[in-house]
């Protein structure tokens, strides 16, 4: 259990976070004075204050607890990987007899979980963040790391989240994501009377894809489909998708014309193409547009995993669900087209937005535990056995084991063919709330109750708006 005083000034800071955007000096003033008064109220004194504030400055990774009389609570953000994380956890308590709790948020809910469990008695000794914009708002929370065997670990120091020279927060996953297809599917396409490209590996632009998904979608009954894309759903567990997955095609394209990694504005250059990509998936669909605000992430796998569409956006850490009904021969992932830059040469997207972070406010015992227990995840026989089978990750650390993730392959093949992977921008995207505002505007643009340009106004009018609010 947490003291009174980090409770009170954790409230204080799940306030902040909570977008009422005092500004960090205010708010530190305002959290000291308050566990000044909690300690007060505890029977502490003036000078056990001034001792709490200056430890507090003492960076995590210098400070010494006791590893074996510690516990960790890691807050998961991948449901798909929770049965894992709960049979490596039991291993690891097993092995070392330290207690290691695993809780999973539901799909689309991490933040306002975290928010919740940030405040409560026994709060997370390990979470994620997605990045810069993530950091921004929970930086208070993550311990300093520069000094950790976890750190030391890495392939590469640019998979080390930093702040102001400190490492906050460690990349343990490196993802990839694009249209997954049915190889078997798509091939009968091509082999047909009716299929203008004959080759899948002649499917090299949005126009091809265009053509192919249109001439499935025409000839659905014969190819024996119901939809050449699975539905795009737009709630909480499959929105993502398209407000934050598809959306980053836009945003990459225009960092990359400007020569830029970030960006207070944007122009929306691209957002056309981002209309393209999104009018194909919503029409060559397997279901109508109108019924996409209620369609999830379950039904989308669903469909493809029962071979009811040919394609299907999501990305490497789909495969453990979908190999339960295609062998590795039989699924393939083409690049995202939107009609734009060099096509022909471009690759899959891949990247990484899952960095973890201590929580500051543990105990040093519990802080101990959970940076032993992830240096063990990634350095282990154990502990990278299970990362790369059974999560089916690539992870960035020395020790890591190949992956036999068929989808992880293909990008490896692509990027070897010399094809250039898009980048995640999307750890740039201002805030949870101006994704939210895309997803909204997309939707009620599917149902027709919304035009495109509600979809332009949440991307570039909310994006100033939103980075502004974060630099305050």
């Amino acid at each position: 259990m947490y003291p009174a005083e980090y409770r009170i000034n954790n409230l204080e800071k799940v306030i902040h976070v909570k977008k009422t955007h005092l500004k960090r000096a205010s708010a530190l003033v305002l959290a000291a004075l308050m566990a000044g008064t909690a300690l007060a109220g505890c029977g502490g004194n003036s000078s056990s204050a001034s001792s709490s504030a200056s430890g507090s400055a003492v960076s995590g990774s210098e400070k010494k607890g006791d590893a074996s009389k510690g516990k960790v609570y890691y807050l998961n953000f991948k449901p798909e990987q929770d049965k894992a994380w709960q049979e490596l956890a039991k291993e690891y308590t097993k092995a070392k007899g330290v207690e290691v709790t695993v809780k999973t948020a539901a799909e689309g809910t991490y933040e306002q979980t975290l928010t919740s469990e940030m405040n409560k008695d026994t709060a997370p000794t390990l979470f994620q963040v997605n990045g810069p914009v993530g950091l921004a708002k929970w930086g208070d929370f993550c311990d300093d790391l520069t000094n950790s065997e976890i750190v030391k670990n890495l392939t590469s120091d640019d998979f080390a989240l930093k702040e102001d020279g400190k490492v906050k927060g460690v990349a343990y996953v490196i993802e990839t994501y694009g249209i997954i297809y049915n190889k078997t599917l798509l091939q009968k396409y091509c082999d047909s009377d009716y299929a203008t490209v004959k080759k899948i590996e002649d499917i090299n632009s949005f126009d091809k894809l265009k053509t192919v998904a249109d001439e499935i979608q025409a000839n659905k009954d014969k190819l024996g489909v119901d939809g050449a894309f699975t539905s795009a759903g737009m709630d909480s567990s499959s929105d993502w998708r398209f407000k934050t997955h598809l959306a980053n095609l836009p945003i990459y394209f225009e960092y990359k014309d400007a020569g830029v990694t970030d960006a207070k504005e944007l122009k929306g250059t691209y957002l056309d193409n981002y209309k393209k990509i999104f009018d194909l998936y919503i029409t060559d669909s397997t279901c109508k547009p109108t019924e996409l605000a209620s369609k999830t992430g379950e039904n989308a796998e669903t469909e493809f995993k029962d071979g009811k569409a040919v394609f299907f956006q999501n990305g490497t850490w789909e495969y453990d669900a979908i190999s339960k009904s295609l062998k590795d021969d039989e699924m393939g992932m083409l690049p995202i087209y939107i009609g734009a830059g060099d096509e022909a040469n471009q690759g899959l997207c891949t990247g990484t937005e899952n960095y973890w972070c201590v929580n500051t406010h543990a105990s040093d015992d519990d802080k101990a535990a959970t940076l032993e227990f992830i240096n063990w995840c990634v350095s282990s026989e154990e502990g990278t056995k299970a990362m790369a089978e059974s999560m089916n990750f690539t992870i960035p650390f020395k020790a890591a084991k190949e992956s036999k993730n068929a989808l992880v392959k293909i990008d490896t093949e692509l990027t070897k063919a010399g094809k250039t992977p898009v980048s995640w921008n999307f750890t740039t995207m201002p805030s949870e709330e101006w994704k939210d505002g895309v997803g909204a505007a997309l939707t009620q643009y599917a149902a027709g109750t919304g035009e495109w340009d509600a979809v332009t106004k949440a991307f570039v009018d909310n994006w100033k708006t939103e980075k502004a609010k974060a630099a305050e």
